[in-house]
């Protein structure tokens, strides 16, 4: 089955990631019954799914979705098309994203003690990069004349052109010239101690430190910085139709969620109490 899922996986241009979550979902599925998914009635099914939302301490909600998107594509790819109606919807909670402020984007640049970790940082909020088009930026995506950064095959294998700063430019010649990176603009290493992609994982970490070091309490992530971007875009005055291009969103209404949090109109939003004891 895994080797089946692997060709479909890659013939449908889907990233290794996504082969990787719906190959451990299946796993976890498969020793739980100990037999093979494609062997399992829909109650069965049913039962499992129910215990997995039950089990929020120890399953997040995206293994309960790669469980169920996994199940799918197994089916879908067996002929087994009948399958497909037992799966339920999955609920999207209504969460609005973490948004930093722009001083608090100045402090968590400022963190890191490396010029590679904060261009890192800048990279992430200055494009509103996504971890994965950040781990997969090459050299020759750096358009420095034009001031413009191509991101090739972003989510849904899209490519698309995002302005870059004269800071950022400043910032890249400089690391660019002192570590002389190969292939990729942000390095990591494979056990062998050869040049590859940055890892998900050394991302995460250069922004779980800048964090700590900021003092900040917000709980940031990489795409902390992604929202923070498409927010304070919209409250410099940017269209939200601009906003959506540069973000590379398929769909309006994933962009619409920043106007709940970027604060725009013609008055700002305010608090009563500011009116109330101000003579």
């Amino acid at each position: 089955m895994y080797r089946k899922l692997k060709r479909s996986v890659e013939l449908a241009g889907k990233s290794q990631s996504t082969l990787t979550n719906y190959s451990r979902c299946l796993a976890h599925l498969t020793l739980h019954f100990k037999c093979s998914p494609l062997d399992l009635d829909e109650e069965q099914i049913l039962d499992y799914l129910h215990v997995l939302k039950s089990q929020h301490k120890t399953l997040s909600d995206s293994f309960f979705k790669h469980t169920i998107y996994g199940l799918r594509y197994a089916y879908r790819m067996c002929g087994m098309q009948e399958m497909q109606v037992i799966l339920p919807s999955i609920e999207r909670p209504n969460k609005l994203p973490v948004v930093l402020s722009r001083s608090e984007v100045k402090q968590l640049l400022k963190a890191p003690k490396l010029l590679k970790h904060r261009l890192v940082l800048a990279m992430l909020y200055g494009c509103g990069l996504r971890c994965f088009e950040l781990r997969n930026l090459q050299l020759r995506d750096l358009d420095f004349d034009r001031k413009m950064l191509h991101i090739r095959q972003g989510k849904g294998r899209k490519d698309r052109y995002v302005p870059l700063s004269k800071l950022q430019i400043r910032g890249l010649k400089k690391y660019i010239t002192a570590e002389n990176p190969s292939t990729w603009c942000f390095n990591g290493y494979d056990r062998e101690n050869n040049p590859t992609a940055l890892s998900t994982r050394g991302v995460q970490w250069i922004v779980r430190e800048a964090r700590k070091h900021s003092g900040i309490q917000k709980e940031i992530t990489t795409h902390s910085l992604r929202h923070s971007y498409a927010t304070h875009l919209l409250e410099m005055g940017l269209d939200i139709m601009s906003v959506k291009d540069l973000l590379g969103h398929a769909d309006i209404q994933t962009t619409l969620t920043y106007l709940h949090v970027a604060q725009l109109g013609r008055q700002k939003p305010f608090s009563p109490l500011d009116r109330l004891y101000n003579k």
